[in-house]
């Protein structure tokens, strides 16, 4: 075989989907890029993962991350771990389709729709309130809603968060924002009902919410934009990881 030959298409795209992930979203991009890799094909059923040091020294993330989206894989139903000489992470077949008898997976200009225009309208929200003078009321409000969400069982988590995002529209002091966002957080919450409430997602989103709020509380227009972005990508991440 000629050593110089150009690499496979699966090869090109399998290096291009194991380059390291950022910072901001270790987990939920960690997971996307191993969803793109087996909805892909790049990964076939029946075959394994590469190990969790070799995906963790890819992309550039922990093992303990790697091994907690390993896990969300497994509880989804596209991989099992196998223990023994010839064991590791192996993709299931067939594979599994969270669309809950929507159909199977979504167009990407559906979803890219929907995720675009929340970060537009919410990152806007999150700078607009950050800008306002609060009152009191307002402040304890918003306080109050980061508590509730970060507080709240897995049952109730996304009407919570959802709420906690219409309250940062509302602050924002406009009422047409308040109605854009909450129309398209309809599109988003039809997205997020389709895939697996993660837990570490959800402790993430928790501390990114965190960082939103306490922007806002601050005046820091700028650091409420910037978490709110960190945010809502973190999301996207695992939208177009599961359901284009």
């Amino acid at each position: 075989m000629n050593a110089s030959a150009d690499p496979p298409p699966e090869g090109v795209a399998l290096g291009a989907l194991s380059r390291p992930v950022r910072g901001g979203n270790a987990f939920e991009e960690t997971l996307e890029r191993l969803l793109q890799q087996i909805r892909l094909g790049l990964v076939p059923p029946g075959e394994s993962l590469p190990p969790e040091r070799e995906l963790a020294a890819r992309l550039e993330v922990s093992r303990d991350t790697v091994r907690e989206a390993i896990h969300a894989l497994a509880d989804a139903g596209y991989v099992e771990s196998r223990r023994g000489r010839y064991g590791g992470t192996f993709v299931l077949e067939p594979l599994v389709s969270l669309g809950k008898g929507l159909g199977s997976h979504l167009e990407q200009a559906e979803v890219d729709d929907a995720l675009v225009l929340r970060e537009i309208l919410e990152v806007g929200a999150a700078r607009a309130a950050a800008g306002r003078s609060l009152q009191a009321t307002e402040r304890d409000q918003l306080a109050s809603r980061m508590r509730e969400t970060a507080a709240a069982n897995a049952e109730d988590y996304r009407r919570l968060d959802s709420r906690l995002h219409l309250t940062l529209s509302e602050l924002s002091g406009s009422p047409t924002l308040v109605t854009l966002v909450a129309d398209n957080r309809m599109r988003v919450n039809a997205l997020l009902d389709r895939i697996p409430l993660l837990p570490p997602n959800i402790a993430h989103s928790n501390e990114q919410h965190e960082s939103i709020v306490w922007s806002v509380l601050s005046g820091d227009a700028a650091g409420a934009a910037e978490a709110m972005i960190e945010h809502v990508e973190g999301t996207a991440s695992l939208v177009r990881g599961f359901l284009v």
